[in-house]
């Protein structure tokens, strides 16, 4: 093989290399944003359902709380999404969505303490993929809005924490 031919095919090679590398980021990229905004969405609806059945006073005010974090966070991560061709989920993923219909079976004080329980669990999937995404995020901006969210859903960990242990049955 002739040099030219060599220097040719190195350079497709590279070009090829280059561009698989771009969509695995890219792939990344929107597997995180499709992620977090599901599990954003998920964590509102769960949360509207607790403002409707929830019947202490205390798990009303972290649903409500939930409902405004989540959708500014949200808000953000579609503005970022928007930015860099993205697209976020416009439902909540199956999963989330099994536990959902799971509360809406439940009322009184059997929903007030399945739903702090539920919330505990989300919370800790969430943050763990956010500190993926701060550890493993090729792009700066997606890094950038991970690092920024997850001080606040530690925060809402703790809160849920709380909340699961008051509303714990003891038998």
């Amino acid at each position: 093989m002739n040099t030219s031919r060599k220097s040719l095919l190195s350079t497709a090679l590279a070009v090829l290399m280059g561009t698989l590398a771009n969509q695995a980021l890219a792939d990344s990229a929107a597997d995180f944003v499709d992620e977090a905004s599901a599990k954003g969405i998920a964590e509102i609806e769960t949360s509207k359902m607790a403002m409707e059945k929830a019947t202490s006073p205390d798990i009303k005010t972290f649903a409500e709380q939930m409902i405004k974090d989540h959708t500014q966070a949200n808000q953000e991560l579609a503005a970022l999404a928007t930015r860099k061709n993205l697209e976020v989920a416009d439902d909540a993923e199956l999963m989330s969505k099994a536990k959902a219909m799971i509360l809406e079976l439940r009322s009184g004080e059997s929903f007030d303490e399945a739903y702090a329980n539920n919330q505990v669990k989300a919370h800790e999937a969430t943050i763990e993929l956010f500190r993926e995404e701060m550890q493993d995020a090729e792009d700066p901006d997606l890094k950038a809005f991970a690092t920024s969210a997850l001080p606040k859903l530690e925060h809402h960990l703790e809160m849920a924490k709380k909340l699961a242990a008051a509303h714990q049955k003891t038998e």
